[in-house]
């Protein structure tokens, strides 16, 4: 724990005899520390602290992607939530403490994340953002070890079940099914049809495909899939594949270049079928590339968050001022989820706080207390149950050169048909 202490001249002899007398009184009282006998704390403010906690600061760490494939959107989430930092310092800080987030950049690299993980932890109390499904599978074990409360914007169904580990908004199975549904109801999607599937290997992927056969299976559908690699930007093939396959629509559960890809060729090719994405599929540099009229013309993007040109007043408000604060940045949903991620972790700092501690299992519990939290920038979420995803509702975005974020709210955010009965039977 983080203790500040006054170095005062040893006297031998008084010494001696005090530290006996101690001994014997916590022997007595089988305590071993003042703040286990009075409840206190070991800040000067009588708050229990622990790793990234001190009298003056609190440290949040961010495991990001600064120069790999998700390169525009941690740097979104970074600055999203150094705004968030630097507003809540200016109102006065969480607990009487600056808060102080400190950034790892791993290029969406494991091993960079896993060497950027063991010098950060010793530092900090939380992690508002850890990028990618590899690097949080990569991580767990340490982080269920250290009881980091940690954020990932990962959204693997793998990743429910533990305490420390907080999947915010849907899972990606989730929003496959949101997807099949939005195909059934507006597209024209019946029995006996083919979708295709496009997603990345590892977790991300194998979740969303996991959704995606459970719903098309319980309409009567196939799906035909098509595994990729990130480094894949070249969809050609897997276009060529599908369209032989007679595919009535696409789903697409990876990047946005592999989304651009996937969308220009097909629309060049004639495969002009609707296509659905996973929100980390969408970037709204796409709208500024040659795919841009494919994509208005047939992609559709799925998502626990709203399009941040929606017209919520907390949405509206953050916009405002991510403009007014980074004028040459886009605004993108990455500032939205990162926003987001960091105003519930100030809300479960000041919780802890308020119930007298900033250690790390005090915000993790402070965090799995809140079955209602509601930061003004989307729909409720419910942390108290860990083997649910905190949300089960999802929007439907549909692409919008004119947009901010390049995107528009097609469907407010609703369960899906079939989401309570497949989380059921997990």
């Amino acid at each position: 724990m983080t203790t500040r202490h006054t170095r005062r001249p040893r006297v031998r002899a008084a010494g001696a005899v005090l530290a006996g007398t101690l001994a014997l009184l916590l022997a007595a009282t089988g305590c071993s520390s003042k703040g286990e006998t009075d409840g206190k704390g070991d800040a000067a403010d009588g708050v229990r602290t622990g790793p990234g906690v001190d009298d003056d600061t609190i440290k949040l760490g961010a495991l990001t992607d600064l120069t790999g494939p998700y390169a525009t959107l941690g740097k979104s989430i970074v600055q999203a939530q150094q705004m968030w930092a630097d507003e809540t310092n200016a109102d006065g800080g969480i607990c009487d403490r600056e808060v102080e987030i400190v950034v790892k950049d791993h290029g969406y690299d494991v091993q960079k994340a896993v060497t950027a993980y063991a010098d950060i932890a010793p530092d900090v109390v939380a992690l508002p953002q850890v990028i990618g499904s590899p690097v949080v599978a990569a991580l767990l074990d340490d982080i269920q070890r250290d009881k980091v409360l940690t954020f990932p914007q990962a959204w693997a169904a793998s990743l429910l079940g533990k305490d420390a580990v907080q999947v915010l908004g849907t899972t990606y199975d989730v929003d496959m099914i949101a997807a099949v549904d939005f195909l059934t109801r507006t597209k024209g999607l019946k029995k006996g049809d083919t979708i295709g599937h496009v997603y990345f290997e590892g977790d991300y992927g194998a979740n969303a495909l996991e959704g995606s056969t459970w719903a098309a299976e319980r309409a009567g559908m196939k799906v035909a899939g098509q595994k990729i690699q990130a480094t894949d930007t070249d969809l050609s093939a897997q276009v060529s594949a599908l369209r032989k396959q007679g595919v009535k629509a696409v789903l697409i559960s990876a990047g946005p270049a592999q989304t651009a890809s996937l969308v220009g060729v097909a629309a060049s090719r004639g495969l002009k079928v609707p296509v659905v994405s996973s929100a980390p599929g969408f970037a709204p540099q796409l709208m500024e590339t040659p795919a841009a009229p494919a994509l208005a013309a047939m992609l559709s993007v799925v998502s626990a968050a709203p399009a941040v040109s929606a017209d919520l007043p907390g949405v509206e408000k953050m916009v405002a001022s991510y403009k007014e604060k980074y004028p040459d940045s886009p605004v993108d949903s990455g500032v939205l989820s990162g926003y987001n991620a960091a105003k519930i972790i100030g809300e479960d700092l000041a919780k802890a706080c308020e119930a007298g501690g900033l250690t790390r299992e005090d915000v993790v519990k402070a965090h799995r207390s809140q079955s209602n939290a509601d930061t003004g920038l989307g729909t409720p979420q419910n942390f108290s149950d860990v083997n649910r995803p905190a949300s089960v509702e999802t929007y439907v975005l549909k692409p919008d050169a004119k947009a901010v974020g390049g995107v528009v709210n097609a469907e407010d955010a609703h369960t899906a048909p079939g989401v309570e009965d497949y989380l059921s039977s997990r």
